[in-house]
């Protein structure tokens, strides 16, 4: 008996965390590393290096491989093209692909199928930004449509004065996305995952707490959110998944409106496994990274039920603290439910390096978890325990 053999292009974390699950189900897992010290690298056996803007290294990874997948969403479109043409068997394709690639044809998307978008404008000049902004109100949000992530490529415009300011983006890339600057009370993600067979779960709707344009912190499922808003953004989610043709896990970031319109507005995409879905690990029946790997295969997905009423995912980033071992013994002490997960990268400032993963009994206690889990990863982050003489120990809780 033959079991498949998953390509992946983009050795980051989401890639490493692939591994796990592949190695329980017998699947064999090959990635396409941006160099030999990326975080992948030492969870998989075969890790290439290879540049993922160059066709013949992608062609070359591919060999062998029954389905390539990604880490990532920066391969550049004609290249999955080509890839497609030689026989290769890419999940997602380029046609859904592009609508996470490119916010442009993102929101063109969005609007095509009626569903929750903000006012936005394609916008070639300063010129065009200041008229839609004096259209529309300020301030505005100004996007680069390709290449931007955890808050880089964004800017508020706040006035029309403001906007000649941003003429150097013009300059590097034009059209720009020009977005009305939503008012909203918190954001919220929806994940779900679809085979191309075009079965599809979703997961319950979470709350997302961003720092500094990077996600910090994940409550799963969002608290106090009405059923309708809720089953309407699950609903919006895997309409889009189905529309667009989306294969494998698909990650709808929100802005959430109470009592305007649907009560949400859709403020991103991201088709590969999302830092919003972290907490799918030890509080899902399935993890997103396992049912991304099945759904890539065209598998039967996996329940896609809590496991408990509460789970907190949070972040830690790069800090001072260079030995994370190190602080291993304090943090696990100090939490034994506590789950860790750590991506083998080299500690910077600002670096996402791991997160923690922490379960609560009753959504009664979702405050306690999240000072218990901000805690442990406090711990790792500075290599020490924290200062806050509110935080107890658990098994003092």
């Amino acid at each position: 008996m033959t079991f498949p053999v998953i390509g992946v292009v983009g050795g980051g974390q989401l890639a490493r965390m692939m591994a796990p699950p592949a190695t329980a189900l017998g699947f064999e897992l090959r990635v396409l590393a941006e160099g030999e010290d990326v975080s992948a690298v030492a969870a998989v056996a075969t890790a290439p290096v290879g540049d993922y803007k160059n066709l013949d290294a992608l062609l070359e990874f591919s060999k062998g491989v029954d389905v390539l997948t990604f880490d990532h969403e920066h391969v550049p479109t004609e290249h999955l093209r080509a890839l497609i043409d030689a026989g290769v068997n890419v999940q997602p394709g380029p046609d859904a692909l592009v609508n996470a690639q490119d916010k442009l044809v993102m929101r063109a998307a969005i609007d095509r199928l009626g569903l929750p978008n903000p006012e936005w404008s394609a916008v070639h000049t300063v010129d065009e930004l200041v008229e839609f902004g004096n259209r529309i109100g300020w301030p505005v949000v100004l996007k680069t449509p390709r290449g931007g992530y955890d808050g880089k490529g964004v800017r508020i415009i706040d006035t029309a004065d403001d906007a000649a300011d941003s003429a150097a983006w013009f300059d590097a890339m034009s059209p720009l996305l020009a977005e009305a600057k939503v008012d909203f009370s918190r954001e919220l993600s929806a994940l779900v995952a679809r085979t191309p067979g075009g079965e599809s779960r979703a997961w319950p709707v979470v709350h997302t707490i961003q720092v500094d344009g990077v996600c910090d912190e994940v409550i799963a499922p969002a608290q106090n959110i009405p059923v309708e808003v809720a089953a309407a953004a699950e609903e919006a989610a895997l309409r889009i998944a189905n529309d667009l043709g989306v294969t494998g896990v698909m990650a709808a970031e929100l802005f959430e409106t109470p009592g305007v319109g649907a009560g949400f507005l859709i403020n991103e995409l991201a088709m590969r496994p999302h830092n919003t879905g972290h907490w799918t690990q030890d509080g899902s029946v399935t993890s997103q990274f396992e049912q991304h790997l099945r759904a890539v295969l065209d598998l039967p997905l996996g329940a896609t039920d809590a496991l408990a009423p509460v789970t907190v995912m949070k972040n830690f980033l790069g800090g001072d603290n260079q030995d994370l071992f190190g602080a291993f013994p304090m943090a696990l002490a100090f939490e034994p439910a506590a789950k860790v997960h750590c991506y083998g990268k080299s500690v910077r400032p600002g670096r996402k390096i791991g997160h923690v993963n922490l379960v609560g009994t009753s959504v009664a206690d979702v405050d306690s978890v999240r000072e218990r889990a901000t805690a442990v990863a406090n711990i790792i982050r500075n290599g020490h325990m924290p200062a806050q003489a509110s935080l107890r120990r658990h098994c003092d809780i």
